[in-house]
């Protein structure tokens, strides 16, 4: 496949994995209507971890015919398993709070937005964790999110409102951002599917633990919920992370981080046409005034702007004076 043409399918395979994404905010709030939060995870994640474990035996079957290929297979799979448990842990920090806080305030749009934060507060966090510099974009960017999170909690009368659901999603997109950071520093050189269903196994287990001791569920709201779990942990978990594995192979990171950003965007566009079609008790509030809508604005460019790339001036004044 040429290379342009492989961009293209790359693009394609991002977008569709951010609408995945995007989509699931609608099948959280539902899920928050049938489960407690800890109920939920547990059985999305757990079910998550089940989705890959067909890609782990069939794409990641290893060598090991020669003592030196099993060797090499042992130190991978533990890499691949410290890794994995420390990602679980932040994976159910994150999700847990993303999870009360959209049972909180029950608007997919504005959930999205928030935790979309985690793609600017990276490379913050790169600059304060691993002292490594961020060009003036990411500050940029910074500030117009905040920004866009200040008008997204204005009412119409200008009072500026937060509730404990917009906390506690705010606090998660940190952990997100904890996630990433984990996942760059410890996750080269492992397998790349046995990596994420052992986080998510160890997300789900996490939340069983907190689950046995703080909530109980029925069958009948297992039932009640079957929708959302299932698209969740299937689609939202196992599926499209595949697809996101497929799509930065053939997209550089920046674009990649840019296409996948659109999530926040599919969210609360999927949770308008959700309201269009669904009946009146299984509707969403996507609420958001014309001051919410600026401010999703406002955040989606200081995401993007966080993540375009621009070469130093040093760097093309050398390569005009190649030419």
């Amino acid at each position: 496949m040429k290379q342009s043409s492989k961009s293209i399918v790359g693009v394609l395979i991002l977008s569709l994995t951010a609408m995945i994404w995007g989509f699931s905010f609608v099948a959280q709030v539902l899920g928050s209507d049938s489960l407690p939060p800890f109920a939920f995870n547990m059985i999305r994640f757990v079910l998550g971890a089940l989705s890959m474990l067909p890609l782990c035996f069939l794409a990641e079957r290893p060598k090991k015919k020669s003592p030196e290929e099993r060797e090499v297979h042992r130190r991978k799979m533990r890499k691949t398993l410290i890794a994995a448990v420390l990602a679980g842990c932040a994976l159910f920090g994150a999700s847990t709070l993303q999870q009360c806080g959209i049972g909180f305030i029950r608007d997919p749009g504005k959930a999205g937005f928030i935790t979309g934060l985690y793609t600017v507060l990276t490379p913050v966090a790169y600059w304060l964790v691993f002292k490594k510099k961020s060009s003036w974009n990411v500050w940029v960017g910074c500030i117009l999110a905040v920004l866009g999170l200040y008008l997204i909690c204005l009412k119409d009368n200008f009072v500026f409102h937060v509730g404990i659901g917009e906390i506690l999603i705010f606090l998660g997109a940190f952990l997100w951002a904890a996630h990433i950071l984990i996942v760059d520093k410890f996750s080269s050189d492992v397998y790349a599917f046995r990596f994420s269903a052992v986080q998510y196994l160890v997300c789900g287990v996490l939340a069983a633990v907190v689950f046995l001791f703080t909530e109980t569920v029925t069958l009948a709201q297992i039932q009640s919920g079957l929708g959302a779990i299932l698209m969740c942990g299937i689609l939202s978990v196992g599926v499209a992370y595949t697809l996101q594995t497929i799509g930065q192979r053939m997209v550089p990171p920046a674009p990649a981080a840019i296409i996948l950003s659109t999530e926040a965007v599919f969210a609360a566009v999927g949770g308008v046409l959700w309201n269009l079609i669904a009946p009146l008790h299984l509707k969403v509030d996507q609420t958001m005034n014309w001051l919410g809508f600026a401010g999703c604005l406002a955040m989606l460019m200081g995401i993007v702007l966080s993540q375009l790339q621009f070469s130093p001036r040093q760097k093309r004044l050398n390569s005009r004076k190649k030419e």
